[in-house]
């Protein structure tokens, strides 16, 4: 998610779940290329599973990404074409591309070239006036025959014209079933659900029918979901407490706001590890109020964790 999944994000939500396949925020082509690339493609080695998402529609930028991104290790390599932002559309990339889908297997073909991990694909099940499946499955055709393996799909389409992003994530309805028959109608292809899932019950629904799930905003907000998910999904792994998180967590905070990262970098993506827990309100108010300080480190999070009437 543009802004959110930043490496001090996936290294948090690493503590929370070993299984799951973390996703980058999306990175253009373009700021690889011609910019700090490093900045953009560095990562700790703890977050493994994790995915680098490019969004671009030029085949030799996405070509040269690949290829400069490489020697981080990725795990897979994942092309958004599922991003309603206006500033996505300006640059030509993101679920604006489900109408190229010729265009979209070129970018793909070019990257696959360059690495030996998977490319993927992020997409909607339609957009704007192409809502049909139909669409949908025109769109994800030309990129199987292009060799592509997996596709995450958004179960709704993106109003690329009268809806804001916020919009778009939840003013279209859910279709699950496009997505069930997509995965009928291509067996043979890793079909992986995004979009409104949020406890354990939908994650079960769907995975009767495709082959994975993707989470998204609950994660971010209710970040302790992907520990209970993972010991929902395997028993015989024990779910670590709250506290004992933020206590595995403070080393690297304190390594990280030596090397000059702020704190509340560290924290905005920690404020919902104790939601819906008693105190769970005096944990945000009081991050809220100390992470910002100049010579603030990980005495913060302890303090927090304090704070709280019960100590989760």
């Amino acid at each position: 998610m543009m802004d959110w999944t930043d490496r001090l994000c996936r290294y948090f939500m690493r503590l929370l779940t070993p299984g799951a396949l973390l996703y980058t925020e999306m990175v253009t082509a373009a700021a690889i290329v011609h910019g700090n690339a490093d900045r953009f493609l560095r990562f700790n080695a703890a977050e493994h599973p994790v995915a680098l998402q490019l969004g671009g529609s030029d085949p030799d930028w996405m070509a040269r990404a690949t290829a400069m991104a490489s020697p981080y290790g990725y795990d897979e390599l994942n092309i958004n074409v599922g991003c309603p932002s206006d500033r996505v559309q300006s640059g030509q990339f993101g679920a604006c591309l489900m109408a190229s889908p010729d265009l979209v297997a070129g970018c793909f073909t070019a990257m696959q070239r360059e690495t030996d991990v998977p490319v993927t694909i992020k997409s909607r099940i339609g957009i704007d006036e192409h809502d049909s499946e139909e669409f949908l499955r025109a769109f994800v055709e030309p990129l199987a025959e292009a060799g592509c393996r997996k596709f995450i799909v958004h179960a709704r389409i993106a109003i690329l014209e009268g809806l804001s992003p916020k919009e778009n994530r939840t003013v279209p309805p859910l279709n699950y079933e496009r997505v069930y028959r997509l995965k009928e109608a291509f067996p043979e292809l890793e079909i992986v659900i995004n979009g409104g899932l949020t406890t354990l019950a939908d994650v079960d629904a769907v995975l009767e029918h495709v082959d994975g799930a993707m989470i998204g905003r609950q994660a971010y907000h209710q970040p302790y979901f992907l520990a209970e998910l993972q010991q929902h999904q395997d028993p015989d792994w024990q779910a670590p407490a709250r506290a004992e998180v933020l206590e595995r967590m403070l080393p690297y905070i304190d390594s990280e706001v030596a090397a000059g990262v702020p704190l509340n970098s560290i924290t905005r993506h920690m404020l919902g590890l104790f939601a819906g827990q008693p105190g769970a309100r005096a944990w945000r108010r009081y991050i809220s109020e100390h992470a910002h300080r100049e010579g603030a480190g990980s005495e913060v999070l302890v303090n927090a964790l304090n704070a709280m009437p019960v100590a989760a």
